[in-house]
C-alpha cells in the first residue's frame, strides 16, 4: 500500500514549469504528429551544454518529462563529465513542512488523504466550469472506464490523475529512470547533490493540513490546461520524448509548447493560504539558489555536473542564459549525426 504523506499531493505542482513565452509548436501534418511511435531501445539522449569559467567547465543535462517509457539510456557522456567532476548541482526546488517526526507523520496520512477531495463534498461536477465538464468526460471514460472514484476529487487532483494515465497509456513516462543512471554514477564517484531548495517550516503542520481541507483552490484553470493538452499536445508530447530520446536538440527547441504545470501550482503557490505562509514566492528564491550555488562551483571546481529542466537551457530567460548574462561562457551541445525517424 502507498503511503500519502501531506507534502504529497502538491509534489505535482512543485514539479517544473513550462516557460509561458515558450513558442507554439506548428500545426502542419497533423497525421505524422497523431501517428506518431514513441522510440525504444538504446538511445543517446541529448548532449551537454558546457559552461566554462576560465579552465573551469560545468557540465548540464538537460532533463524533460514525459519521455518513452521503453528506452534504454545509454549514458556514457555524463558518466563521464560526473567522473570528472567535483561537484553536482541539482535543479531548483521548494520544500514545505513541518516539525513532526515518525508519528507525527503517520497521524497526518487520513488528513492527507482528505486533501484530495473537494472540501464542501462536492462532485466535480459542480467544481469546474460546465463547458470544461463537458470536455472532461470522455477523457475520463477514455482513462478511467467505469471507475467514479475519480468524480468527488478536487479539479487539481482529477486532472493530476488523468495525465499520469494518459502518459502511461501513450507509452511515456516520467525522468526516474535518467535520475537512477545519474545517482549511480554519482555514487561511484562519492558525490553528492548540492541542493537548491526555498525551505518553508510551517509552524502548526496539522493546522494547515485542516485548513488545507477546508480551503477551496482557484484550480478551474490547471484542470482546463490539462485538458487542453491531452486534447491537442499528446502527439508532440511523443515527439518531444523522442527529439530527447535521439538527442535532438533543436527539434526540442522547435517543439516547445506550453504546458498546464504552471498553471497546476500556481493554484496553489499563488494561493492565499500560500501567501499566509509566506510560499508564494517559493520558485523564484529557488533558482536565485541554483544560480549562487552555480556561480560559486563554476569559479572553485574544475569540473562541475548538474541537472536542469530542458527549457531552462532553451529559453531565453531560462538559467543558462542568466549564467551566460553573468560574464560565463556557454558551449551548446553538437548536433546529433542522425536522428531515428
Amino acid at each position: 500500500m502507498r503511503i500519502i504523506h501531506a507534502a504529497a499531493i502538491a509534489a505535482f505542482l512543485l514539479a517544473p514549469a513550462a516557460s509561458a513565452q515558450a513558442p507554439a509548436a506548428a500545426a502542419s501534418e497533423p497525421s505524422r504528429v497523431l501517428d506518431t511511435a514513441v522510440v525504444t531501445g538504446v538511445v543517446p539522449g541529448p548532449g551537454l551544454w558546457k559552461v566554462r569559467h576560465g579552465e573551469n567547465t560545468m557540465w548540464i543535462l538537460g532533463t524533460q518529462s514525459p519521455l518513452p517509457a521503453k528506452m534504454e539510456w545509454e549514458a556514457a557522456k555524463v558518466r563521464g563529465a560526473i567522473a570528472r567532476s567535483d561537484a553536482a548541482l541539482a535543479p531548483p526546488s521548494v520544500s514545505v513542512g513541518g516539525d513532526v517526526g515518525f508519528f507525527g507523520r503517520l497521524a497526518l496520512i487520513p488528513a492527507a488523504l482528505k486533501l484530495r477531495n473537494n472540501p464542501d463534498g462536492k462532485p466535480l461536477r459542480d467544481s469546474v466550469e460546465p463547458a470544461a465538464y463537458a470536455r472532461w468526460v470522455p477523457l475520463r471514460q477514455r482513462y478511467f472506464g467505469n471507475d467514479r472514484g475519480i468524480e468527488k476529487r478536487r479539479p487539481i487532483i482529477a486532472a493530476t490523475e488523468l495525465y499520469e494515465r494518459a502518459m502511461k497509456r501513450s507509452g511515456l513516462t516520467g525522468p526516474k529512470r535518467v535520475y537512477d543512471e545519474i545517482e549511480r554514477a554519482m555514487k561511484k564517484r562519492k558525490l553528492k547533490w548540492t541542493n537548491s531548495v526555498a525551505e518553508f517550516k510551517v509552524p502548526n503542520i496539522r493546522g494547515a493540513v485542516k485548513e488545507l481541507q477546508r480551503t477551496r483552490l482557484e484550480d478551474g484553470n490547471c484542470f482546463e490546461r490539462t485538458l487542453d493538452r491531452l486534447e491537442t499536445d499528446v502527439g508532440y508530447m511523443r515527439m518531444r520524448a523522442n527529439a530527447w530520446a535521439n538527442g535532438d536538440v533543436e527539434a526540442l527547441r522547435r517543439l516547445q509548447r506550453p504546458d498546464q504545470y504552471e498553471a497546476c501550482r500556481d493554484a496553489l503557490l499563488k494561493s492565499a493560504l500560500a501567501s499566509k505562509y509566506g510560499i508564494e514566492g517559493a520558485e523564484a528564491q529557488s533558482k536565485q539558489k541554483w544560480l549562487a550555488n552555480a556561480d560559486a562551483a563554476l569559479r572553485k571546481n574544475r569540473g562541475t555536473f548538474a541537472v536542469l529542466p530542458m527549457r531552462e537551457l532553451l529559453t531565453s530567460d531560462g538559467l543558462l542564459a542568466k549564467l551566460q548574462a553573468r560574464g560565463f561562457v556557454v558551449e551548446p551541445p553538437s548536433r546529433p549525426v542522425a536522428t531515428a525517424p
